[in-house]
């Protein structure tokens, strides 16, 4: 931890007194960091993973679009803006790794709870509230625009062709039963996938990763967090993690009173329910090929194989 330490006393300008590990996510590691005087949570990118540089590449373009959202419409409050450095800088940077710290949320994560009412009607006046924006906002949101472009399409084919013989022999001996069904999808995919670039869909501003791990409870408000994903696209690409859900007629009624004539788009709900699918697909089995895993891990890296695996079938 005293690399952390020295990171925050030369970067931030925080003298750390301790640096407590967090539950992480799917992106990064998590660390609560207390000083005398304040809280706070710092996540660290692990350049040792495959998956870094596609969270963290856009930084610079998503954080000024955050910082604008919290400032200048009712999302105070409810979404983490990241803490500058001293350098007035978005993120710190090493050879081992990539840096945002925030201040720290008091509260809970959802996580496996089920989510209730109030909760309910908070997560859709977060969404219904975001929806409102799109690129006639004065933060330019040209680097987050949907293209449409599937860019794990390539890797992925080289995974179910060229290097599935590079895979362990008990990944191989899962993946190999879905080959063809892949690869129908990823098909389907990249035809939906041209089709929605013809077209001339609407757009707003998404966060792209709405589930129950992404959910803070803190004193009586909900808030959403990591925004990595922020992204101007069709609002099916946060609908779709909705529409599966207990509580999508509740959450609809209240997202409703604020976009009364919202019609779903059928096309962009599949499209992003079929790449989701196969880019967490992609990121599993690139984890399993690439990255330096301990047993444990490893072992809960392929029971979620599995389970996307199994989602396959039924769509």
């Amino acid at each position: 931890m005293d690399h952390f330490k020295t990171i925050l006393r030369h970067q931030y300008d925080i003298e750390a007194v301790d640096v407590i590990p967090q539950q992480g996510g799917w992106s990064a590691l998590a660390y609560k960091v207390n000083s005398d005087q304040h809280s706070y949570f710092l996540k660290v990118y692990e350049k040792s993973r495959a998956s870094t540089p596609k969270w963290t590449a856009l930084i610079e373009k998503y954080v000024p679009i955050i910082q604008w959202l919290s400032r200048e419409t009712r999302l105070q409050g409810k979404l983490p803006v990241p803490l500058l450095t001293r350098n007035a800088a978005y993120k710190h940077e090493d050879d081992m790794g990539i840096y945002q710290l925030f201040a720290y949320i008091e509260g809970k994560t959802i996580g496996s709870q089920p989510l209730n009412s109030m909760q309910v009607r908070q997560l859709a006046e977060i969404i219904a509230e975001l929806h409102l924006y799109g690129e006639e906002i004065p933060v330019s949101t040209s680097a987050i625009k949907e293209d449409f472009l599937i860019p794990f399409a390539e890797q992925f084919r080289e995974m179910l062709n060229d290097d599935i013989h590079r895979l362990p022999d008990d990944v191989n001996e899962i993946v190999k039963p879905f080959a063809n069904i892949l690869a129908t999808r990823m098909n389907d995919l990249e035809m939906i996938a041209e089709e929605l670039r013809g077209s001339e869909v609407i757009m707003k501003l998404c966060h792209t990763d709405i589930h129950n791990w992404n959910l803070m409870q803190s004193g009586q408000e909900l808030i959403l967090i990591d925004w990595e994903g922020l992204k101007l696209a069709p609002v099916e690409a946060d609908l779709m993690f909705l529409v599966e859900q207990p509580f999508l007629e509740e959450f609809m009624a209240t997202y409703r009173k604020t976009h009364i004539n919202y019609v779903v788009n059928r096309r962009a709900l599949e499209f992003y329910q079929i790449r989701r699918r196969l880019e967490d697909i992609c990121e599993l089995l690139e984890q399993l090929l690439f990255d330096e895993q301990e047993e444990k891990d490893r072992v809960e890296t392929i029971g979620h194989l599995k389970g996307e695996l199994s989602k396959l079938i039924g769509g």
